[in-house]
């Protein structure tokens, strides 16, 4: 079985085919026994699709069948890329074995597992406290209907009283506020859930489909413990449960189709942008697919199998002209539909949009020779018999508290038969917990057809939404609104990557997105940018701020704000454009969304708008201190573009090069806000306005405590105060002095002694300063909190004015942004005695002419810490975006890449070994002007404890003639074809006294 669904024979068998092959068996399973016709109508488009849950004692996976298997084809898999076609399966949890913490007010599930061995506490063998045991002490599962392996002699039944004794230990936490054994396990299994929703939601809802229209097929050995909860929390009305669900992954396997797939590149034009009925490819494309169909069929062939029973199918994958987005369409079998209609109709679904005049081209032509393996008959209608007799009874614990429900074994169920929640049906390998509100019917095949009878969850007394009474904070829903935040601010960014245009978003991912309250405080960011973090905060403050001021005309629903300046309007730096929408609700506003994406190019003294050499902002592109970007609904193009053009009125500057690309993510920020408004409409629906409004706050609340804990512990240990230096490039030095409080955790952060501006564009704003300590702080922390607001609650800072931290309003800072952030978290957590110095660099490469902008940041070294080695070849700190793929860079740009690798030897020694840098060589195919913006070229990153500093980085221009030029951390030149840029990013340092020495 390979990780695409398809059996092959063992001698054409290798291991990176099958990473997933265990997790593919039930998708099969489920494809092909939940997606079945009724006998007598084969009209698939009535069959609901279907979510499939997986979830085993170490793993939860989660896919999505609609008549058709979605393959990928490069996945990354504990770290690991890996370049194979396999099944679109996503691993969200740790399954049964997720363990459970208190954690400063929160409940908290995973993602550290407790494993198969020791495993949890039930297992006796003093393992640890995990989802299991709180189905166990809830009557969720039941010990005498599992055989006796625990132990460790492997011969003693699951462990009941040790699992509550566990609960009972945790109940005496401050954090569990009270609560009885039960409440504490039932909390957990909430928060379980809504973890397990999460993912789910993103599966569906980015791709553009309805989740309510979905049925959820659950199996492994605990996902029937959980589906009924989750199909509840997520408004699905179907559940499915096939009477092999322990083990419908080596069922599936039964059933699998053997496959043989043939695949090739192609770069054809399928159809013209103004033709949609043209097609240039058709004679070349038929002869292809017919080529490989031959050669995938003849190899079945050899296998052993007929022809007759082989069959084909053809696959185009299809993008538009200019964009990297392709996708892998599937020859219709209606004869009235062709490629392009159902490459558009899926591109419309997913991106909610088409580019119709644009060209449609063809990458890649790919054919899957397919033996189809045993397919059960379609589902024969039945009728009720009523409900059966329960062989025992047991008591279980539900929302309601604890009831004596009916039990029943899964044999001794016959087709018809209907049970009513709450109920427990035992099978040999799983227990199904069905929920109030839930009735399951007994298939023709003995299968569980769940009926969820209630809508969502309930969540609040309407008597919660009045004014009077005061909402008091409850660590399970702290919980679960911390995922649901996260949640909408993650599918936001999956809007924003689905519609944008330009590869800097849609490839680099150079984004953020977040939710803000009322007042413009950050509530919940999405793991996208770091250095976005509390720069986006004080944007949004500030737009509330200028349109609510005397004078203005204010904000008013379905308006979108845009604004980009660093120093006035809480920007990071000018290719930052940042896209704002309030959320109304009854006419008042009740909260933010926001996006930030990099835009390639908005104008400057040089393509790509990160120019080396800039001395002041307006040398740096357009500026925009407040405008409103959609107003009455409509989108101001020709207001924006102004803007956009309006560095070109400036001697010796240029207006945007990329126009095209920056109205087409303009738009797609604006979707993605959208998106965001939908679902924080939806969360206020099913919680009221009020709840909403109050965990916000509550989260902030938790996110300062948790700092305030952090920088109390570090006093206790280190003393009140803490201090670090270190020195840009060109010897301005960037000093921090830390005084903790060590009764309230209040600490200031003073940059007294940072040098002052200088005339370049190293000068970073404040907020880029408080997004570096806000992920500094973060990060120390240690455990997985909300990145927000609360987090510089504690923290007072000072920033002298006119410093390289604080500069003037025209000083430059396009390099601040990407520099000196770095270098501020190099400080803070060097004050903090945290680590080495990573390579405190994001290695800035610009290049184009006057059609075109290109940029991109590139990796280097880790720091090494007290107990790891620094990664290799990864961004780090305050940048957290991909490096654009050669194949799209190369077919986009007129370059080569010439070389991209590990820059061997290049982290510090110690103990712990520094990550190394990377080595990056380009060579352009016609002149282009080329920049580069970098530090760490002259000062090397900094080892600790004994460890050795990483090595500084270079950036050389190989010239015609073979002369090797060093060209300094910052240079922009015009170069020529057979010349080359070769960058060697810096490593990170070292910690600890090498083993050679000690």
């Amino acid at each position: 079985m390979k990780s695409d669904g398809g059996l092959t024979p063992v001698d054409d068998f290798g291991g990176h085919q099958a990473i997933l092959s265990g997790p593919a068996g039930g998708v099969i399973g489920y494809a092909k026994t939940a997606f079945r016709p009724t006998e007598g109508d084969d009209d698939k488009t009535k069959i609901m699709p279907v979510i499939g849950f997986d979830m085993g004692g170490t793993s939860t996976d989660v896919s999505r069948y609609d008549g058709h298997l979605d393959h990928v084809f490069e996945t990354t898999t504990a770290g690991i890329a890996i370049q194979a076609p396999q099944l679109d399966i996503n691993t969200v949890a740790a399954g049964g074995g997720s363990r459970l913490f208190l954690r400063t007010g929160m409940f908290v599930v995973g993602p550290e597992s407790a494993g198969s061995h020791p495993g949890p506490v039930c297992y006796r063998k003093k393992g640890y406290l995990a989802v299991t045991d709180a189905n166990v002490v809830l009557g969720r599962v039941i010990p005498e209907h599992f055989p006796s392996i625990f132990g460790p002699k492997e011969d003693e039944p699951l462990d009941l009283e040790g699992a509550r004794g566990a609960f009972a230990e945790l109940c005496k936490e401050e954090e569990a506020s009270g609560r009885s054994v039960e409440e504490l396990a039932y909390g957990f299994l909430r928060v379980a859930n809504e973890a397990m929703c999460r993912p789910i939601r993103n599966l569906t809802q980015m791709r553009g489909y309805d989740i309510t229209t979905h049925k959820l097929a659950c199996f492994g050995g605990a996902g029937p413990q959980h589906a009924c909860a989750m199909a509840k929390a997520l408004g699905m009305t179907k559940v499915f449960v096939h009477r092999y669900g322990g083990i419908l992954s080596a069922y599936g396997l039964s059933l699998a189709d053997a496959v043989y797939e043939e695949q090739e590149p192609a770069a054809e034009t399928y159809s013209y942008g103004d033709k949609l009925d043209s097609d240039p490819s058709a004679k070349v494309r038929s002869e292809r697919l017919s080529q490989l169909a031959k050669k995938a069929r003849s190899a079945l062939v050899k296998q052993g199998y007929k022809e007759e029973e082989i069959m084909i199918e053809n696959y185009l994958n299809m993008r538009y002209d200019g964009t990297d987005n392709a996708m892998m369409v599937q020859e219709p079998t209606s004869g009235d539909m062709t490629f392009g209609d159902v490459f558009r109709d899926h591109y419309q679904r997913e991106f909610g949009f088409q580019l119709n005049n644009l060209d449609i081209r063809i990458d890649d032509y790919r054919v899957r020779a397919v033996v189809p393996g045993p397919t059960p008959d379609p589902l024969k209608a039945v009728k009720s018999i009523g409900k059966p007799t329960a062989t025992s009874t047991t008591r279980a614990y539900f929302e309601n508290g604890w009831e004596t429900i009916p039990v029943f074994q899964i044999d001794d169920l016959k087709p018809g038969h209907t049970i009513s929640g709450p109920a427990i049906i035992v099978q040999s390998i799983s227990t199904i917990v069905l929920e109030i509100d839930c009735s399951a019917l007994v298939t023709a095949d003995g299968d569980l057809d769940i009926t969820v009878l209630g809508n969502k969850e309930s969540t609040e007394d309407e008597s919660n939404q009045s004014e009077d009474v005061v909402i008091k904070e409850d660590p399970v829903k702290l919980s679960i609104f911390a995922h649901r935040f996260m949640g909408i601010a993650e599918q936001m960014g999956r809007t924003l990557a689905r519609t944008a245009i330009s590869v800097n978003i849609k490839e680099r991912l150079d984004f953020s997105c977040a939710l803000f309250t009322s007042d413009g405080g950050l509530v919940a960011n999405a793991p996208h940018i770091p250095v976005h973090l509390g720069a986006m905060q004080a944007a949004v403050k500030f737009q509330v701020q200028y349109w609510n001021s005397e004078g203005r005309e204010g904000i008013k629903e379905g308006e979108v704000l845009v604004s980009n300046h660093p120093q006035l309007a809480g920007g990071s730096h000018l290719p930052d454009i940042t896209v704002i929408t309030p959320v109304f609700h009854e006419g008042k506003v009740i909260f933010f969304v926001a996006s930030r994406g990099h835009h390639a190019d908005i104008g400057g003294i040089a393509p790509g708008s990160m120019p080396p050499h800039s001395t002041c902002l307006e040398d740096e592109g357009a500026m925009i201190i407040a405008f409103k970007l959609v107003k009455d609904g409509t989108f101001d193009e020709k207001g924006i573009t102004e803007i956009l053009q309006s560095p070109g009125k400036i001697p010796g500057n240029t207006g945007t090069r990329n126009l095209r690309d920056n109205l087409s993510d303009l738009r797609a920020q604006v979707a993605a806000n959208q998106s965001g408004i939908r679902l924080l409409h939806e969360l206020v629906k099913e919680y009221g306005l009020r709840q909403v409004d109050a965990y916000m706050k509550f989260i902030q609340c938790n996110a300062e405590a948790c700092v305030r804990a952090m920088l109390r512990e570090f006093a206790e240990k280190n003393g009140n105060r803490a201090h670090a230096i270190d020195h840009m490039d060109d010897g301005t030095p960037i000093e921090l002095t830390i005084d903790i409080n060590k009764e309230t955790g209040d600490a200031v952060f003073d940059f007294s002694g940072t040098g002052p501006q200088v005339l370049g564009n190293v000068n970073a704003p404040p907020a880029v300063t408080y997004s570096a300590v806000i992920y500094s702080l973060r990060s120390l922390v240690g455990q997985d909190i909300p990145l927000n607001e609360g987090c510089l609650a504690p923290i007072e800072f000072k920033i002298p004015k006119y410093c390289l931290l604080n500069p003037s309003d025209d000083a430059g800072v396009v390099g601040g942004n990407v520099l000196t952030s770095q270098r501020v978290v190099d400080v803070v957590l060097k004050a903090f005695k945290a680590c080495a110095a990573s390579q405190g660099c994001m290695n800035n490469l610009t290049f184009g002419d006057k059609k075109f902008g290109y940029y991109e940041t590139i990796a280097g070294g880790a720091g090494a810490g007290p107990n790891w080695h620094g990664r290799s070849g990864v961004h780090t700190h305050c940048t957290n975006t991909r490096i654009t793929d050669p194949e799209i860079l190369e077919r986009r740009y007129p370059v080569l890449l010439r070389q991209f690798g590990l820059r061997s030897g290049s982290g510090g020694d110690g103990e712990f070994k520094g990550g190394d840098g990377v080595v990056r060589e380009i060579e352009p195919l016609r002149p282009l002007v080329m920049s580069i913006l970098s530090e760490r070229r002259s000062l090397r990153p900094y080892g600790m404890s004994g460890g050795s500093a990483g090595q500084s980085g270079r950036n050389l221009l190989v010239k015609k003639n073979g002369i090797v030029v060093n060209v300094g951390g910052r240079c922009s030149s015009s170069i020529d074809v057979d010349e080359r840029l070769r960058i060697e990013t810096p490593g990170g340092g070292g910690y600890g006294t090498p083993i050679s020495e000690s």
